[in-house]
């Protein structure tokens, strides 16, 4: 056999001898670096044990106890199960989600809509026909502008005016949240988000007919309208009353001048063989 095969051969053997010690000696080192170093801290934490919708009071069943590294707990969340008991949920939970502080009202805070009502602001619930330009359909979260059509007492025509702008809608009929499936809900009660004073114009706006208008959520602007008569929608209305001439100024009164002063006096008048006496005026100069 030729030396110099026989040679690149041992050199090659040798190579392949070396680079598989190296690499053995890699893989039980990392091996024995694994086996040494410490499992990652766990800590409890709630999660929920289905999905928990918006107006539901935890209940024991509602949720369990999860386990996650001591880095990945989340903020806000919770390590004991009675902490989170009899505490209604203002935001929807998934399952398996970690039950934080900011989707749970406080204790004993009410139920349904009460929790979610925000301090200092009123849920007030309106009869309504219909939403223009769904015909009715409305989902808890979106945002309306509310009109009120009515007869005032100093005008002779039908008047729609837009009394509130851009409210957001908290629930449509005994629903609270959206369907799961997006889908609208044909509902004739609404129970909108106002103010006070809010609270106010729109109670007195059921004395008329009540309607919502559907607007973009992201559009946040609130524009001043003049209302609308129905005169003015069929070109019918009545022009304004000209301006009343200026009246006289009143003329000093004067009193008329005193008749002129009269008197009398006797004439004998004779035509033939007749005499008479005639009584005659006499004006007397002023």
């Amino acid at each position: 056999m030729d030396r110099r095969l026989v040679t690149v051969m041992g050199t090659s053997l040798l190579f392949a001898l070396v680079l598989s010690a190296v690499f053995y000696q890699m893989v039980v080192g990392a091996r024995k670096g694994a086996a040494k170093s410490p499992e990652p801290a766990l800590r409890d934490v709630v999660v929920a044990a289905r999905a928990l919708p918006v107006g539901v009071t935890l209940k024991a069943d509602d949720v369990k106890l999860a386990k996650v590294p001591v880095d990945q707990f989340p903020n806000g969340g919770f390590e004991k199960i009675e902490d989170v008991l009899d505490r209604p949920v203002v935001s929807t939970i998934l399952p398996e989600e970690p039950v934080r502080e900011g989707r749970l009202a406080a204790r004993g805070s009410g139920f349904g809509l009460a929790p979610i009502i925000p301090p200092g602001m009123r849920a007030v619930a309106v009869r309504v026909n219909e939403v223009v330009g769904v015909a009715g359909f409305v989902l808890p979260g979106m945002r309306v502008d509310v009109l009120v059509t009515g007869r005032p007492t100093d005008q002779n025509t039908t008047v729609t005016k837009t009394i509130l702008q851009d409210i957001q809608v908290l629930s449509a009929g005994q629903t609270i949240e959206p369907d799961a499936r997006g889908q609208a809900i044909n509902a004739p009660v609404v129970t909108l988000l106002v103010t006070p004073e809010q609270a106010e114009i729109l109670t007195l706006a059921t004395e008329g007919r009540i309607q919502l208008v559907l607007r973009n959520s992201g559009d946040r602007g609130v524009k001043k309208t003049p209302g609308r008569m129905l005169s003015e929608l069929y070109g019918t209305a009545a022009p304004r009353p000209a301006a009343a001439p200026p009246r006289p100024r009143p003329q000093p009164v004067t009193a008329p001048p005193p008749p002129p002063v009269q008197t009398t006096s006797e004439v004998v008048v004779i035509r033939g063989n007749q005499r008479t006496v005639e009584q005659v005026a006499i004006k007397k100069p002023e």
